[in-house]
């Protein structure tokens, strides 16, 4: 037992020291490395600040009604005063009549173009084209994700099917599509009659954005009162939950002009207001830049102040946003991130061929692997970071600085043309 003991003691000792021999020459060969390098990589540096607030739009909450509603309008559609935003169903019954009669509707008028046509071999090639325009057009919404048109889309494709099947698929006489017309328009008016009580339509009372989403904040705050909001004003309304009125039928931004009020330390809105305007990029999902105008700085209260900024971009984007953090910047600078040990100031001279005076001259960039060589790129400063310049090439021929260039941060001994690697 002793014997296996000892066996065992001397094993782990043994690889004790096998560790400690790997690790010594891991770190012997860290100091022995002639260089290290990095890669650089395009960089944008703001000068910025960060703020919370609230989106403040001219919004008129549009009255529902009792039974099941059926909005018509897509979020950020443009609408007419009059035109209609919605109809309300007595109940699922009427509701059912009413898409039976929508149906027939659309078929009515598709044989109407039937029977109009002559059946020509130009018309049919027509009637094709727009079933394959109708197609790219519904499929590129898609791919983009871009759904507000997408019921006027789906009844568009449907609507020229149903042409080409009336008119050239179909084997019906010009009698048998009259006969047709006349039995389907009776089903229709027939249909309209019983369902005329049953269905109430919404209308824009004015124009305007329309928007699905009614949250409260519409009575607690418009463009008017947010110019006068303090701190504690504007920090007690983010804190508040509003009552929304769940039987709205939506709303409707009756002005395209539109401000974010936010909360921003005395010392960001002294700076704030020496400027006419800032870029506004949310942290939401939307981070689309915003160019905002400085319309009004409070006065700070308790170390805090309340902005206002205005716009009239991106309002159909944003209506489904409200209380928001967001970025305010005031410059921005992009591009090649490299970190500050690896730019170099090499001193040089030059002489002139024609006088033969020579000058000292200095340029500053940074070397970069190329080839297993050291070349030096010159670049230009454009901002600073902590631990990083964000630069850009002089030149714009072979030794421009590019992304992924692989850039040398420490080595001795560093000249342009230096084998770096065997």
């Amino acid at each position: 037992m002793k014997q296996g003991k000892a066996l065992i003691t001397f094993v782990m000792v043994l690889l004790a020291a096998a560790l400690t021999c790997y690790l010594g020459y891991y770190v012997w060969d860290t100091f022995q490395e002639p260089f290290t390098t990095t890669y650089a990589y395009e960089y944008e540096l703001n000068d910025s600040v960060e703020a919370e607030g609230l989106i403040v739009r001219r919004e008129q909450v549009l009255p529902g009604a009792q039974g099941n509603l059926d909005v018509t309008r897509g979020e950020g559609e443009q609408v007419g005063l009059g035109q209609q935003i919605g109809l309300v169903y007595r109940d699922d019954q009427a509701q059912q009549a009413q898409e039976q009669q929508e149906a027939l509707r659309m078929e009515l008028v598709q044989l109407r173009y039937a029977i109009g046509q002559g059946g020509d071999a130009a018309s049919a090639a027509r009637v094709d084209e727009e079933i394959l325009q109708a197609l790219v057009a519904l499929r590129s919404s898609a791919a983009l994700n871009d759904y507000s048109s997408l019921e006027d889309q789906v009844l568009e494709v449907k609507s020229s099917v149903l042409r080409r099947e009336y008119a050239y698929g179909a084997d019906l006489s010009a009698v048998d599509l009259a006969a047709r017309l006349t039995e389907m328009t009776a089903q229709y008016e027939a249909l309209r009659a019983q369902n005329y009580d049953a269905v109430t339509r919404i209308t824009a009372p004015v124009s305007g954005t329309f928007s699905a989403l009614v949250d409260g904040y519409e009575t607690l705050i418009d463009p008017d009162t947010a110019l006068q909001l303090t701190p504690e004003g504007l920090s007690g309304l983010m804190k508040q939950p509003p009552e929304a009125d769940r039987t709205a039928a939506g709303k409707l931004i009756t002005s395209n002009q539109w401000q974010f009020a936010a909360l921003v330390t005395q010392e960001e809105g002294e700076r704030l207001a020496r400027e006419s305007g800032v870029t506004l990029r949310f942290a939401s999902d939307f981070t689309q830049d915003i160019p905002m105008e400085v319309v009004r700085v409070g006065e700070p209260e308790n170390g805090q102040a309340v902005v206002v900024l205005s716009t009239d971009h991106c309002l159909e984007q944003t209506t489904l946003l409200r209380r928001q953090t967001a970025e305010l910047i005031f410059d921005s600078r992009s591009g090649l991130r490299v970190p500050k040990g690896a730019v170099r100031m090499i001193d040089g001279t030059r002489t002139d061929e024609e006088t033969g005076e020579i000058t000292q001259y200095s340029t500053l960039g940074v070397y970069v692997v190329t080839a297993g060589r050291a070349e030096f790129k010159p670049v230009e400063i454009l901002a600073e970071g902590d631990e990083f310049y964000v630069v850009r090439s002089v030149n714009q021929d072979r030794k421009a600085l590019r992304a992924g260039d692989e850039v040398v941060i420490r080595g001795t001994g560093l000249y342009d043309g230096k084998l770096l690697e065997f």
